[in-house]
């Protein structure tokens, strides 16, 4: 007789938010800590990560760009704002002229310090944070350069 385990993915709706939290670091390498205050699981961003936001529609053209360069990485969604945040790697410092070309399309790079909420079951639940494309594998996220790149060149595409 042959046993296997199978593990509880980290969107099972039976898990915590301690659990989720502890899946994500375990499986994912994402540096989650539950801020016990509010019951959010929140990633800061810096070393290792960087975080990358912009409104929905320009988000699909990008996924979808990062996509057939094999580039695609975890999104976040924050259904009520309509706003979608793609985890990255580690992130650098943009020179004025592409942070305002950012700006202007409505996206914005997250500073070293600022945290980015990672969404639990009640928060699924609720619709107020949900993977729109969960991570898949330990500390895969694409170059921050290559999404902030992506945005670019999907924006002037829409022109």
């Amino acid at each position: 007789m042959t046993t296997s385990t199978t593990r509880v993915t980290a969107t099972a709706s039976g898990s915590t938010t301690e659990d989720r939290c502890d899946f994500y670091r375990s499986e994912y390498g994402l540096p989650a800590a539950l801020d016990r205050a509010t019951e959010r699981i929140l990633m800061p961003v810096g070393g290792l990560v960087g975080a990358v936001t912009m409104p929905v529609e320009l988000g699909r053209r990008v996924q979808a760009g990062l996509r057939i360069r094999m580039l695609a990485g975890p999104v976040v969604e924050r259904t009520q704002t309509q706003r979608w945040t793609f985890i990255t790697g580690p992130g650098h410092t943009l020179d004025d002229v592409i942070y305002a070309e950012l700006l202007r399309l409505g996206a914005s790079v997250a500073p070293q310090g600022d945290n980015v909420v990672l969404p639990s079951p009640d928060d699924e639940r609720l619709g107020f944070w949900r993977w729109e494309s969960a991570p898949k594998a330990l500390n895969d996220f694409p170059p921050q350069s290559a999404v902030i790149a992506t945005t670019r060149a999907m924006a002037s595409a829409a022109k």
